[in-house]
């Protein structure tokens, strides 16, 4: 970089000044000034902001909107939750995870259907048809699939992830992957409420933030 700072027709050496600065990402940020216009290279991040007078990057400007969804704004929505009962000693504390969830952030108990489906292959087809319902802000997609010894986990586990991608992008309704795709039954009973927390109650936190979110940023 000072190879090409010092060789480019852009800089000239009596203006040019190379500053090495921290940064909160562990990356280093240099900086070149040149007369009135300060130009940032962030190294690892990708991003160039051209500073003018006002000391302001690009990035930082107030004309630059930011959405994102809420997780104290629930009121109102209503959710589906579409859970597997093959193994539903699993799927059951995951339910419990998500129902568990949606009544500390204050959704009623009357805005949240649960349909069960056989398995998780069956998991994408019933959230498509509940998205386009458009009675519903999101839908949780909840299934436990767990390695074997034949190829049946990986047919399964591509299906059911790819069933939820495309019912989310048919039907416009984000459509919530809590599908866990575990080698053995230890690894999915410390995902559902075990040591390693219950990913039943993260998806229930992702479905409320991404229906507060197309609820009042992206509705058309």
């Amino acid at each position: 970089m000072a190879s090409f700072a010092a060789n480019s027709s852009l800089f000239s050496p009596n203006s040019l000044r190379s500053q090495v600065q921290s940064s909160p990402f562990r990356c280093r940020c240099i900086s070149f000034n040149n007369n009135d216009k300060q130009i940032n290279l962030h190294k690892g991040l990708g991003l160039w902001g051209v500073k003018a007078g006002n000391g302001e990057s690009f990035s930082q400007t107030s004309a630059v909107r930011h959405l994102t969804g809420s997780l104290t704004s629930a009121e109102g929505l209503r959710f589906a939750i579409v859970v597997a009962r093959f193994n539903e000693i699993v799927t059951r504390p995951l339910l419990e995870g998500a129902l568990d969830t949606f009544k500390r952030y204050s959704v009623k108990e009357e805005d949240i259907d649960v349909v069960w489906v056989p398995g998780s292959f069956e998991i994408g087809l019933v959230a498509e048809k509940l998205g386009k319902s458009r009675k519903y802000q999101a839908v949780l997609c909840i299934g436990a699939v767990i390695r074997g010894d034949t190829s049946h986990y990986d047919a399964v586990a591509n299906s059911a992830a790819s069933g939820v991608l495309s019912a989310g992008l048919s039907s416009g309704v984000p459509c919530i992957f809590g599908v866990l795709t575990c080698d053995d039954m230890d690894q999915a009973l410390n995902r559902a409420g075990g040591k390693a927390g219950n990913k039943g109650s993260e998806t229930a936190l992702t479905a409320i933030e991404m229906a507060s979110l197309f609820e009042h940023h992206l509705k058309c």
